[in-house]
């Protein structure tokens, strides 16, 4: 009963930070599976099997409030769909000791993108309407799916930075087309991994847990992001991510430091993760007051221009009273 409450919580952290950040739903709960000791073939396809829901429901949503651009869904979800399948059967072919350090490796890195793009450039919110070419979605859908299935979770953190950077779609559609077809890639990497593994390892209460922890969060979330900036809290996300999987990395037959070095590599990432949280909250200080700034100058000139209109609506009637014509408004 603790393990099935402590995944719970799993599911609803989890989704806290996607419904905040627009990804890392699977990377974050990946990461929580494996530190409590789960397979890494059988925490990803739990975490995939559970997403089936999640995503259906964050697409609907979306589809709800016109934030999905079909065309783009189909073209980076289907091949989305191939890379993912590709990937869950090829970590089910690893062993055990194989596969942790292979999807640790990946998560590190995804957490290191994750901290250094929100600690650095927060939110991207450039807004071009040009239409994104097939031959760059196909290859994004294809690479992102893979790794998504591989390191259990990726599709959001590759996706749709990669999307936003093109500069071609505003990011709500941006976001809204990549959790759409998160959906296509959920049950292709679920039917890779029952199509190697069976249901062995696969705790379907596990996932029921997960999902229902996830559709409790998800409104929660909408209200969270209200509260919490995004560029800290992907700041304070990937940190975690950096460090928790650095430690099953350092700890794997591949690498197996020595105590001194694991502990020095630690402290390493725990300094830089606290400047980083440390630099994000200042730096959002500081755009929050660039606004209030700009919100400033732009009362003040609409403040000035109703001021100016006042008095020439007056200067007005006052030659018409003297019995001139009013000289004509702009």
């Amino acid at each position: 009963m603790k393990t099935l409450v402590l995944l719970a919580l799993v599911g609803l952290g989890a989704q806290l930070v996607d419904g905040s950040l627009g990804m890392a739903y699977g990377v974050t709960s990946t990461t929580l599976l494996l530190a409590i000791g789960t397979n890494p073939a059988a925490a990803s396809a739990t975490i995939h099997l559970a997403e089936i829901g999640t995503t259906l429901a964050s697409g609907l949503s979306h589809w709800k409030f016109g934030n999905v651009d079909w065309k783009v869904v189909a073209k980076v979800g289907l091949p989305g769909a191939v890379g993912a399948f590709a990937g869950a059967t090829f970590l089910s072919s690893l062993s055990t000791a194989v596969a942790a350090p292979v999807m640790s490796l990946i998560l590190v890195s995804l957490g290191a993108y994750i901290l250094v793009r929100f600690t650095l450039r927060g939110i991207d919110r450039r807004n071009l309407g040009k239409p994104v070419r097939k031959r760059f979605l196909g290859p994004l859908g294809l690479v992102a799916g893979f790794v998504d299935a591989t390191g259990g979770g990726g599709w959001g953190p590759v996706g749709t930075p990669a999307l936003l950077a093109s500069g071609r779609m505003e990011p709500r559609k941006v976001i809204g087309s990549i959790d759409t077809s998160e959906f296509l890639v959920a049950v292709a990497a679920s039917l890779g991994f029952l199509f190697a593994l069976g249901s062995q390892g696969v705790n379907f209460s596990w996932v029921a847990v997960l999902l229902v922890g996830g559709l409790i969060a998800a409104p929660i979330a909408a209200w969270l992001v209200r509260h919490i900036p995004p560029r800290l809290l992907g700041s304070l996300v990937g940190g975690m991510i950096v460090l928790t999987n650095s430690r099953t990395l350092l700890t794997s037959d591949w690498v197996d430091a020595p105590d001194g070095a694991r502990y020095a590599i630690y402290a390493v990432i725990t300094v830089t993760w606290a400047a980083a949280v440390v630099w994000s909250f200042l730096e959002y200080r500081k755009d929050r007051a660039l606004e209030s700034a700009d919100a400033i100058a732009a009362e003040a000139a609409r403040t000035a221009e109703a001021e100016q209109n006042v008095v020439q609506d007056l200067s007005a009637e006052e030659q018409v009273s003297a019995g001139r014509p009013s000289a004509p408004r702009d």
